[in-house]
């Protein structure tokens, strides 16, 4: 990664045109070719970028950074205060407490949280488009498929109905219901799902890990 820090213009030339005007920033040049440049008061979100695949022509005083649809960004530096390299290493990448894999590994452990005598199929079920969290059979040994999010919001509601599509197709299957199941659930989210047919579930990942929380509960 190189690390540039300089009084400059920037001019996006593309679709549209954009002007940052004379100023001191931060120029993120990554090794999978991305540019980005950044200020002081933008948190992580760089005021203008180029996603790979791009490159980037070095000439004095004028730095031009170019992708295949012709889109360019224009870095005129007046001054440069900083030039570094350095070599990350491979990214071991972010490890979260109670991500999706988690969920659908205690959820399958755990079936019977969403009702009696259900029990476990499979987990990353196959589908054409994709592995569905959770194949189950009720208690009545109908197919149940479970797809599990941290935060429910529509586009997983739509994954979800794309895959019972595709598996009311198979007559082994079929009919299969859907269920919903994260640790929050968007209003809007909870409406398609129930509009659709599909059950929504609201996880405890404490409960599921066995641990009950310190504060009391009314029920």
């Amino acid at each position: 990664m190189r690390l540039v820090i300089a009084r400059c213009q920037v001019d996006y030339v593309g679709r549209l045109t954009a002007h940052l005007p004379m100023a001191q920033r931060l120029l993120l040049i990554k090794a999978d070719g991305s540019v980005s440049i950044h200020s002081d008061d933008r948190a992580y979100k760089p005021l203008n970028w180029m996603s790979p695949p791009c490159w980037l022509i070095e000439d004095p005083d004028i730095w031009t950074v170019q992708n295949k649809a012709g889109e360019k960004l224009i870095i005129t530096l007046e001054e440069i205060m900083h030039d570094s390299k350095h070599e990350l290493g491979p990214e071991p990448g972010l490890q979260k407490d109670g991500v999706e894999a988690d969920l659908q590994k205690l959820l399958a452990e755990h079936v019977t949280t969403l009702g009696d005598g259900w029990s476990l199929v499979r987990r990353e079920f196959p589908t054409p488009i994709g592995p569905v969290d959770l194949m189950c059979r009720d208690s009545s040994g109908k197919s149940v498929a479970v797809e599990i999010k941290r935060r429910g919001e529509i586009d997983g509601v739509e994954q979800l109905t794309r895959y019972l599509e595709l598996l009311n197709r198979d007559p082994l299957l079929a009919p299969v219901q859907g269920v919903f199941a994260a640790q929050q659930i968007k209003p809007q989210a909870r409406v398609l799902a129930e509009d659709r047919g599909i059950r929504c579930v609201v996880l405890d990942y404490d409960a599921l890990r066995g641990i009950e929380p310190d504060e009391f509960r009314l029920f």
